[in-house]
């Protein structure tokens, strides 16, 4: 069957297109082999805690309340501002972290080129028309990505595994770490297999001079109408000299503590903090679970994510980064919030200015 491409571009591979962006979940063989895994039970994926996708609140009269009650301010006024640079310009022995907003980031670290989540099709649904990136916020694409030395996928949602990018990226990059059974996906997609780690909760490998390792996370997985066929984890990356949490999409749990305690603190943790509802409080955080987890996590700075791309709650765009700044401040936490593109550079730049007051 053949499809022409899509306006939006998001349909670009001939054979049934719609159904390459669903990916391929695990089959048996894969199954066998992840059975070694604590969280792994009858052909899913567990969390630590028992983990409800909807809280004690949810409701279809409150979900409903919800709709109709969402903030005006759902998507930004204005476009979203940006400074664009090149990913790989300058030259520091420090890490350098470039956001493109929500949870898409760049790191150049002891020389290599760190790729984590990335999503430049402009939309977070296997469909484009639906969860459109922010006017602004997709000022960057595949091609500015220079080649990737490792590819850090959390988990297997759309807002963090975009079939489209991926694709375009497939060619550049010499390696991907990523949760147990995301590798599938990426087989049917068209990669190597030899290029692709997957690890379990607490397991490590090292890419040339890169130490990564897979921690607890609490969420779930999913493309299509089965749930935690795939797994999702936090990672931490480790160089030399430096130290960094990439938390990928988290509710609050007491195994920050353990991951602070066992790495003995972080030079910087990225956390998300936005996309929240009382309704699903156990799959993603509040602001002030987020600044808990980067206490817990003993972090010396916190840079919150997972905000400014897409609209994926009720909340305003920017009361995630204005609550979480709020709460940092009063327990004093250094944090920095930079706008997409502006460059964190780990142990001596540190942005932090309120661009994102403005409804």
């Amino acid at each position: 069957m053949v499809y022409k491409k899509s306006v939006n571009s998001r349909l670009v591979i001939n054979e049934k297109p719609i159904m390459k962006v669903f990916g391929k979940n695990p089959g048996k063989e894969e199954q066998a082999l992840y059975a070694k895994s604590e969280r792994f039970d009858n052909g899913f994926f567990t969390n630590i805690s028992e983990t409800k996708m909807m809280g004690e609140e949810a409701s279809f009269i409150n979900f409903t309340k919800g709709i109709f009650g969402r903030s005006r301010h759902l998507k930004p006024s204005f476009v979203m501002p940006s400074k664009k640079t090149e990913l790989n310009e300058g030259v520091s022995n420090l890490p350098v972290i470039t956001w493109f907003g929500h949870s898409s980031y760049h790191l150049s670290i002891h020389n290599r080129n760190v790729l984590i989540d990335p999503v430049f099709s402009g939309a977070a649904s296997p469909v484009g028309e639906f969860v459109k990136a922010f006017k602004g916020a997709d000022v960057y694409g595949p091609k500015d990505v220079p080649t990737i030395d490792l590819l850090i996928l959390t988990h297997d949602h759309y807002d963090h595994l975009d079939y489209n990018t991926i694709v375009a990226l497939r060619t550049r990059i010499a390696h991907v770490v990523c949760s147990l059974g995301v590798k599938s996906h990426l087989i049917y997609w068209g990669f190597n297999p030899t290029i692709i780690t997957e690890l379990d909760w607490w397991e490590s490998t090292e890419i040339a001079d890169l130490k990564v390792t897979a921690t607890p996370a609490r969420h779930f997985s999913g493309r299509g109408l089965q749930r935690a066929r795939t797994f999702w984890s936090s990672f931490v990356l480790e160089s030399p000299d430096h130290r960094l949490f990439l938390g990928g999409d988290s509710g609050y749990d007491d195994f920050f503590k353990e991951i602070g305690i066992k790495f003995n603190g972080f030079d910087i943790a990225l956390l998300e903090c936005g996309q929240y509802n009382k309704m699903w409080p156990y799959i993603h955080m509040q602001p002030a679970q987020t600044v808990q987890a980067a206490i817990d996590l003993q972090a010396k700075v916190l840079m919150p994510v997972h905000y400014a791309k897409f609209a994926l709650a009720f909340h305003a765009w920017n009361e995630p980064p204005l609550l979480v700044t709020e709460e940092a401040e009063k327990r004093k936490i250094q944090i920095t919030t930079p706008m997409i593109g502006e460059k964190v550079i780990v142990g001596d730049h540190y942005p932090a200015d309120r661009w994102f007051e403005k409804p």
